[in-house]
């Protein structure tokens, strides 16, 4: 199997973003708030990425703070997908009033600003790691429901489904074996779009102070906490920055090319 140079240009980043996540206490090279050096050290041979506002160790910091980005990312794409997904599907295969009272219970969820309702409910909340996800996750699944029951909705009616229907099959057996299959090319395109956008909020959050608490560290508090050096020319703030829009670029190139191998999947199976 051939891979097109961008997809392997993002495969790489991609995938050394994550095992530096998952490997981040072996080879961060020193602790997450441990102090270091002075206030805002260039890079030197000691720390590579210079220090940050309080003496801590700026790359130390960023391989933390990206595994804790990643983790809270990767599992609320799990369970906004889950969720969304499965609701969508179901609502197209059942029609009539349960698919009217899911959509317009999501149309009157995503008729509030995502930030907005995600900062109100954390600000009556505890934040921790289970409450973000939470939230995350389900407000973002009502992105994820609309087009899962757009796309079920055309699949419902394909022949095959009909087939299936005759056959005696039940609705468990036409949502995962009949419409899911032919539905999946969209929704890896959406899955990749959906962790991006989720990195994104994840670090907003944390720069507007309801996400990750210090002295933990994600990559929107390393910006937060850093903002003021770029006043003197001080580039800490820029450094995650640049790993949250090398993450999502390369998320993007890998998402693009899974769509381009699914695609056959969406003329159905005839």
């Amino acid at each position: 199997m051939r891979i097109p140079f961008a997809a392997a240009v993002g495969l790489f980043f991609t995938a050394a973003y994550f095992l530096a996540a998952i490997f981040a206490p072996l080879i961060a090279p020193y602790g997450l708030a441990e102090i270091v050096g002075g206030v805002w050290e260039p890079a030197s041979a000691e720390h590579w990425l210079g220090t940050d506002n309080i003496g801590r160790d700026l790359l130390s910091r960023m391989i933390y703070g990206g595994r804790t980005t990643i983790f809270i990312a990767a599992a609320a794409t799990v369970l906004s997908f889950t969720t969304g997904a499965v609701l969508g599907l179901l609502a197209a295969v059942l029609g009539g009033w349960a698919d009217q009272v899911l959509s317009r219970f999501v149309d009157l969820i995503m008729s509030i600003p995502t930030l907005i309702f995600a900062l109100v409910v954390l600000s009556v909340m505890p934040v921790t790691l289970p409450v973000l996800v939470l939230v995350m996750g389900l407000l973002d699944s009502t992105r994820v429901y609309r087009l899962a029951r757009a796309v079920a909705v055309d699949i419902n009616v394909m022949d095959y489904v009909e087939a299936a229907r005759l056959r005696g099959e039940g609705n468990t057996w036409v949502i995962f074996r009949e419409i899911l299959p032919n539905a999946l090319s969209p929704l890896v395109a959406e899955m990749g779009l959906r962790f991006i956008f989720m990195v994104l909020f994840v670090s907003t959050l944390s720069f507007l102070g309801l996400g990750i608490q210090p002295p933990a560290a994600d990559w929107g508090g390393i910006v937060k906490e850093n903002k003021d050096g770029i006043i003197y020319g001080i580039p800490a703030a820029l450094v995650p920055a640049i790993a949250i829009a090398t993450l999502a670029i390369s998320v993007n190139l890998v998402a693009d090319w899974v769509l381009n191998r699914t695609t056959s999947l969406k003329g159905g199976r005839g």
